[in-house]
């Protein structure tokens, strides 16, 4: 065989296209921490976690588009292709073809001389203005001219090829210049299927007639249904688009539509059993957009055809309008046709809905979301812990207080093991963890190829390991924070529980011996998991800041480690307006009456004398608040400390590790 011979045997030619098998096996994953990130966020503004999820699949993210970008874009194309085309595509060919057969079949007559071709010009000239009219008018007339006896028979062929490429797409292309065997072909198929219909909405078993009407006419289906029901469903949506056009002609043209498609194929018989066809379908199908109308208003002219198809789309983006609102009940993100998504717009678009959808599926598989018993939806504990991590990291880099310097990341601070290492940091004091440490060693260089058992280990200093450690004192922590309507219309909603949130995620990890209580107060107090915090609605009729009642709940928590120091930091910006009374009720007076005060500073009193240690953390420039933290600090000796909200993270969890050491 001949080398030539031999590479035309052996080889082919590859083409390569977009992957069309599902999602791109090689899509990196969706972005589970940083959309819990955002639905964090919009949780501690004071949303629910439901809604929270929602308004983040809406908005879509970094490189994502959310359903509402993908919404405004579908309802944009249909605007667009509103504002462009219009209707008189087909009537404006048939006027044109009409015009040239008259004109051809005058020019003939003036050649003619006899007293017949006088009363054919008699005829001509009197034609209705009515295209409609004036060609049923020239059924019966006897063309002297060839060319236009030639456009008058392309006038009823472009009729009949309009009038079933609405219902059947491509039809006028594969019938032009079709025989009338070909017309006859299409007549017979119409009545077998107007058969087939009636037979399926008597409710007949259609399984064998619908094989025999598919292999006697399967060639005008390339959709190639498989049964009576996907028979229906792939021509239903034209027809209903067919008779959307319809009903968005002018009554002017509807009228002119109705006396030409008489005329279609030359006899009226194609129009009386696509009416039928229409009429089966519409009864098979009564929920599609039969009665719909649109305004078109451009100058791009459209024949029926393509209107119907131009319906048709306009139909679809409609209901993927309707799919991307989520808006109806049971809505889910499963329910977007992601097919004709991807028509419309394109695959790109189709791959953000899809991810959009993977990515609420995963948030729901991975645990991040749990049932409370009133039947809302939660940030489970999963959640909180990775929202934790990812807001302490941010509160850790604020810490390292200069580009370059390390996280505030250690587990205690005065050398009692907690049995686990890290990775050694510049900076870092903690003995080494010699075995990980020389381990680490021995595998990197063993990847490397480098190791030599007889010249030693050489050690790397991203080998180094270091040994974590715990303090060895034990803090009963007191977070109190405000959570009055103050602090949200100052903006301090949200930092306030990214600050509580971090604080629980540090203790939670690296300070497990420690107990932590969040104390939430508004006009009255109570003692909250974090989940609840994150969850906490600001309530616009509940005013007050009853400091008082939030102080004798730390007391109580005290109470309950009595071998550990006490730590009490205090998140506020106003000064106490409220207190709880001898029976347990909250008063509230703005303001603040001196009883409310003196009731404050007692219970103060009583901490410090505890061997609290106290810091307020002032939010705002108040002057009665700066008054009376600054003077209740000097009288306990606690400290005050006055953070923008931004910083209010870093300044908390700064001073908490201040105190642990």
């Amino acid at each position: 065989m001949a080398p030539k011979d031999f590479h035309r045997t052996h080889f082919h030619r590859s083409r390569y296209g977009r992957y069309r098998g599902g999602p791109d096996p090689l899509a990196p994953p969706v972005d589970l921490s940083a959309a819990l990130d955002a639905i964090g966020r919009e949780v501690m503004d004071g949303g629910s976690a439901q809604w929270a999820l929602r308004e983040h699949l809406r908005r879509g993210s970094e490189g994502m588009r959310g359903l509402d970008e993908l919404r405004e874009q579908v309802m944009r194309k249909r605007r667009e292709m509103l504002a462009r085309n219009n209707l008189d595509g087909t009537f404006a060919e048939i006027k044109e073809l009409l015009d040239e057969a008259v004109m051809a079949e005058r020019k003939q007559l003036a050649r003619d001389l006899d007293d017949d071709a006088r009363f054919a010009e008699m005829q001509i000239e009197n034609l209705p203005a009515s295209p409609a009219q004036a060609i049923n008018e020239l059924s019966d007339y006897d063309w002297r001219s060839p060319e236009a006896r030639e456009k008058y028979e392309q006038i009823k062929d472009l009729l009949g090829r309009e009038a079933l490429d609405q219902r059947f797409a491509g039809m006028k292309q594969a019938l032009e210049g079709a025989t009338d065997e070909d017309k006859q072909a299409i007549t017979a198929m119409l009545k077998d299927l107007n058969e087939l219909l009636a037979a399926h909405n008597r409710g007949e078993d259609t399984t064998a007639r619908f094989d025999q009407f598919m292999a006697k006419h399967g060639q005008h289906f390339p959709e190639n249904p498989r049964n009576t029901e996907e028979l229906i469903d792939a021509l239903a949506k034209r027809a209903a688009a067919a008779q959307a056009m319809y009903n968005s002609l002018t009554p002017e043209q509807r009228a002119e539509l109705d006396q030409m498609m008489q005329q279609a194929f030359g006899s009226p018989e194609l129009q009386s059993q696509l009416g039928q066809m229409d009429a089966q379908l519409r009864a098979a199908r009564p929920g599609l957009n039969w009665d719909d109308a649109q305004q078109f208003s451009g100058d791009e002219p459209m024949g029926l055809g393509q209107a119907t198809q131009a319906l048709n789309d306009i139909a679809e983006l409609e209901e993927l309008a309707e799919q991307l609102s989520q808006q109806y009940a049971g809505a889910d993100l499963s329910d977007i046709d992601l097919d004709a998504l991807a028509r419309q717009l394109g695959d790109e678009a189709a791959v953000d809905a899809r991810t959009l959808a993977e990515l609420e599926k995963a948030l729901t598989d991975h645990g991040f979301f749990k049932r409370a018993d009133d039947g809302a939806l939660r940030l489970s504990p999963k959640a909180m812990r990775q929202l934790g991590e990812s807001i302490f990291r941010d509160v850790a880099k604020q810490l390292s207080g200069r580009p370059g310097a390390r996280d505030t990341s250690r587990s205690g601070a005065l050398g009692e093991a907690t049995g686990s290492s890290r990775e050694w940091e510049f900076g870092d004091t903690d003995p080494w963890d010699v075995t990980r440490t020389i381990g680490n060693a021995v595998l990197r260089e063993a990847g490397e190829g480098t190791l030599d058992p007889s010249s030693g280990v050489r050690i790397d200093v991203g080998d180094v390991e270091v040994a974590e450690t715990q303090e060895r004192t034990q803090a009963a922590v007191a977070l109190l924070v405000d959570a009055s309507l103050s602090m949200v219309f100052e903006g301090r909603w949200t930092p306030m529980k990214r600050t509580a949130i971090a604080l629980n995620h540090l203790i939670s990890t690296r300070f497990r011996g420690d107990e932590l209580a969040l104390i939430a107060f508004g006009r009255q107090a109570r003692t909250i998991d974090v989940g609840e915090l994150v969850a906490l609605e600001h309530n616009y009729d509940d005013q007050g800041t009853n400091l008082h009642h939030a102080l004798l709940l730390a007391q109580r928590h005290f109470r309950k480690h009595p071998g550990a120091q006490p730590v009490v930091l205090i998140v506020t910006d106003g000064e106490p307006t409220a207190h709880l009374e001898s029976g347990g009720y909250p008063f509230f007076s703005y303001p603040p009456l001196p009883q409310t005060i003196g009731l404050t500073i007692r219970e103060l009193d009583n901490v410090s004398r505890m061997g609290a240690q106290i810091t307020f953390f002032r939010l705002g420039d108040e002057p009665r608040l700066v008054d009376f933290v600054d003077r209740v600090a000097r009288r306990i000796g606690g400290r005050v400390v006055a953070p923008d909200p931004d910083g209010l993270g870093a300044a908390v969890v700064g001073d908490y590790l201040r105190n642990r050491r």
